[in-house]
């Protein structure tokens, strides 16, 4: 690779020009149309999905929507290290593209729930190799000292995502269809899948020996196994077979990563990925949590606020967009900051995302619907502030081996969060009532029971958090600066 995340920068304010001029813009457009494609999709179906339910039915797997896209995302994502390294960029990502492309079409003809699912299941796997790999694309491409600028215009792709998805949503609810919505982006997806495979190569090709053994698909089929089990046992809700589904879950996700610990060159993930003890663990703990945590306010937030309050679902969706602005305008707001301070964002960040749990306990149930949106902005801009820092101070903690795992994990740690994160807001809910809404003052209820049941898992992310933050050998450059 021509460049690397690891490499020593000096630790100084980077301006605009500078980066601009000495990046390729190839590898940045490639990065952020993939990026748009994801975040676009996953909010465009925000807002349409009052309509998808009014249409064909299939209120009880709500939650799915959300956990069978994370299903396949966590796949596609924890596969990536792998892919790229042994194969580059250029196929893998072509083929994420043409699966996600392949997906929305199935979406868009789908008559029932169950097959909107598979369909969302076949774009969660394109879109989660997407982002995945766009990660281990500015690994690859950009130096430390550019880290943070590149994912600035990132993030700008996904608050400008974040805008015009809700939009389009109501645009196709409003004056077409949601299956218009779904064919959209399934042509945007195939021309990608083009561009991709037409392009020259940027040279991202494997620059280390990978293991030659078969694909690893018992792991990864474990993986899936966990979150399809969650995701069923709060789909209904019984006493008996809840809690089995639930265990027999959690029990599937324990075996997947002690497995993937036992595999050594092959592993899907860096070592002891949530083991606190240490720097790499005590970051996927802390996005694990906090992704889990958060999560509630897309998978239930539009359909709660529009019975509570009675908005639209194009309010209900912008509502929702409000975190990815936030997001976008946090990460642009400190992209230059030097690396001394990334401790500093992080804690700060984090904080506030969990802050903005509490704050929908409190505003989704009772308004007013600004004030939900504000916290949405907060739960967002606290993960933009903290989320460039994050990964550039992980990938310099870790051994520069380790660096293509940590970066292409970081995001399919984040979607296994989503993913068990909404089917655990699946069994709050439906425990809740969810089903049995018939007006504002149930709805009401629901949500704050929901998000209530979601803080202690943000409080557990802050303690993990320490584990990054605490001071580590590699500061003391700084202390001497």
């Amino acid at each position: 690779m021509s460049h690397s995340l690891t490499e020593p920068t000096p630790d100084e304010y980077v301006s605009w020009r500078e980066f601009l001029g000495a990046t390729s813009t190839g590898a940045l457009a490639l990065v952020c149309l993939a990026v748009w494609l994801h975040a676009a999709d996953s909010l465009i179906v925000a807002t349409m999905l009052p309509s998808i339910v009014a249409e064909i039915g299939g209120a009880e797997l709500v939650s799915w929507t959300v956990s069978i896209y994370e299903i396949g995302s966590i796949v596609a994502g924890a596969a990536t290290a792998l892919l790229t390294l042994r194969y580059g960029l250029r196929g893998p990502m072509s083929a994420a593209a043409l699966l996600f492309g392949l997906g929305c079409a199935l979406s868009a003809l789908s008559p029932n729930m169950p097959l909107v699912l598979l369909g969302r299941a076949l774009q969660g796997v394109g879109g989660g190799g997407l982002v995945a790999m766009a990660f281990v694309a500015l690994a690859a491409f950009f130096p430390r000292r550019y880290a943070a600028r590149a994912l600035a215009v990132v993030s700008t792709f996904w608050g400008l995502s974040a805008f015009l998805g809700p939009l389009l949503g109501g645009l196709f609810v409003e004056y077409a269809t949601w299956r218009i919505g779904f064919g959209f982006f399934a042509l945007q997806a195939l021309g990608l899948a083009l561009w991709i495979a037409l392009r020259p190569s940027d040279g991202a090709a494997p620059d280390q020996e990978v293991p030659s053994e078969r694909f690893p698909v018992a792991r990864l089929a474990l993986l899936c196994l966990a979150v399809v089990l969650i995701s069923y046992g709060g789909a209904r809700i019984d006493a008996l077979t809840t809690p089995l589904f639930v265990l027999a879950g959690l029990f599937c996700l324990l075996l997947f990563f002690r497995r993937d610990g036992s595999a050594g060159g092959d592993r899907l993930l860096p070592e002891a990925p949530l083991d606190p003890r240490h720097a790499t663990g005590a970051t996927f703990l802390m996005l694990l949590t906090l992704s889990m945590a958060t999560v509630g306010i897309l998978a239930y937030g539009p359909l709660l606020m529009t019975t509570v309050h009675g908005i639209s679902a194009l309010t209900a969706g912008y509502i929702v967009a409000a975190s990815s602005i936030g997001w976008t305008l946090a990460a642009v707001s400190v992209s230059g900051a030097p690396e001394r301070q990334d401790r500093i964002w992080i804690a700060l960040g984090m904080g506030l995302s969990t802050l903005s749990i509490a704050g929908f306990a409190w505003s989704v149930p009772d308004g007013p619907v600004w004030l939900i949106a504000l916290f949405a902005a907060l739960e967002g801009g606290g993960f933009g502030l903290a989320w460039t820092f994050i990964l550039r101070r992980i990938t310099a903690l870790v051994p520069e081996g380790e660096v293509a795992r940590v970066s292409g994990a970081m995001p399919t740690i984040q979607r296994m969060g989503y993913a068990l994160g909404a089917a655990y807001v699946g069994v709050v809910a439906n425990l809740a009532g969810f089903l049995e809404i018939e007006g504002p003052a149930e709805a009401a209820r629901v949500a704050r029971i929901l998000f209530l049941a979601c803080l202690p898992l943000g409080l557990v992310g802050l303690v993990a958090m320490v584990g990054l933050v605490r001071r580590h050998p590699y500061d003391a450059k700084f202390e001497r600066a």
